[in-house]
């Protein structure tokens, strides 16, 4: 699985998803119109950088705080192919896992990236190119990469369950 995109950088550290998506929004349940809030209690104007693919670029310990599924479908809606952290608050974590949106640990290639760098991601091979430079990740599962492919943990099961019902037959 390859991902490339744009790098929008955040680098405050302990940026909570009570910010990325505040609690007045919470009742939104269509990620097309969550993506009109996202960014909204940290800096609105990030929403403008968000153009063609987007890999979100972010510090340690990224999306502490409140579990909101919210913040990962407004990414997601909003065009960021994926995350691309030093760490990942646990439960934001699994949310991007669970809706589809790949969340990947990669202290160095934080570390080289700027707004504007071009950012690979090689899921497969646990590879993060920035701007050409190379730097080593944890390589994601086999079902992991298929569960993100398939659009999220629903869709994934759903296929699965489905393949089982097919071969009882």
């Amino acid at each position: 699985m390859i991902i490339e995109g744009t790098a929008v950088v955040i680098e405050v550290d302990n940026v909570n998803t009570d910010v990325l998506y505040p609690g007045p929004y919470l009742n939104i349940d269509d990620p097309e119109v969550m993506k009109l809030y996202l960014f909204e209690g940290l800096d609105p104007s990030l929403r403008n950088k968000l153009e063609g693919k987007t890999i979100l670029v972010v510090g340690e310990n990224f999306g502490a705080g409140s579990s909101r599924e919210h913040v990962p479908l407004a990414m997601k809606a909003s065009g960021i192919g994926a995350v691309v952290g030093r760490s990942f608050a646990r439960i934001f974590f699994r949310n991007c896992i669970n809706l589809g949106l790949p969340a990947i640990v990669c202290g160095e290639g934080v570390a080289a990236a700027a707004d504007g760098s071009k950012i690979l991601i090689d899921a497969e091979q646990g590879r993060v190119e920035v701007d050409g430079r190379s730097f080593d990740t944890a390589v994601l599962p086999p079902f992991v990469i298929d569960m993100i492919q398939g659009g999220g943990l629903v869709n994934f099961v759903r296929k699965r369950l489905a393949e089982r019902a097919a071969g009882e037959e």
